[in-house]
């Protein structure tokens, strides 16, 4: 079983990014779907649940918090349970054994066991801010500057739920096996490269393993 997991900041394309290189792979992709999953697990609204995981549930919690869901004092228990959902159905997915790329979600620190490969993506704030611009809704009216906060807002708060939950820093590049900077790049073009990286991993990955097999 081959692992992908995709961190990545708000408007750098990490989800296509992440959607291509499972298509180019021939891998299963998960994204939505574990929002969906934890939605119907607990009967709630996919929005509700996405915005509950990725905005502002942190702001009162000590980023000592990472190594239990005991500290049910400092958050509501409908927040831990959609955090303990989202480990059940992340490890799930690893479960079925399946060659996978999974966005988002903390899963390259949950499926640490698995050895996924890991990947952050990034890009400067130009970059990002005209992302956004060009996939936004046609009724969303925000001007540049509110773009360029919520980026930031939401970038705060994937590296506050990363550290609470992991104890590590989100984004630091000694933690992931590649970072990609889509910033002078379109999606399309990059994800090749990335997929031939990821396979070479894997193979190589697989070649020291038998290695060793073969000795021991």
């Amino acid at each position: 079983m081959r692992i992908i997991t995709v961190s990545r900041e708000f408007g750098s394309g990490g989800r296509e990014l992440g959607k291509r290189v499972a298509d180019l792979l021939g891998f299963d992709y998960y994204d939505r779907e574990i929002i969906a999953a934890i939605a119907q697990a607990r009967g709630l609204d996919e929005n509700y649940v996405e915005k509950t995981l990725d905005t502002g549930i942190w702001q009162r919690v000590p980023l000592t918090f990472h190594n239990s869901f005991g500290t049910g004092a400092v958050m509501q228990s409908a927040q831990v349970g959609l955090l303990q959902e989202q480990t059940r159905v992340v490890e799930e997915i690893a479960q079925a054994g399946k060659d996978c790329v999974i966005v988002g979600r903390n899963a390259d620190v949950l499926l640490a066991d698995q050895q996924p490969f890991t990947i952050f993506v990034c890009a400067d704030m130009e970059a990002k801010v005209k992302r956004c611009l060009e996939r936004a809704p046609e009724n969303e009216a925000l001007t540049r500057k509110e773009i360029e906060q919520n980026i930031r807002r939401i970038d705060k708060n994937r590296g506050q739920s990363y550290e609470m939950i992991t104890g590590r820093r989100w984004g630091q590049a000694g933690s992931y096996h590649i970072t990609v900077n889509t910033s002078a790049w379109t999606i399309k073009e990059i994800a090749p490269a990335v997929a031939a990286f990821a396979r070479r991993w894997f193979e190589h990955k697989e070649q020291q393993e038998e290695a060793a097999h073969e000795e021991g």
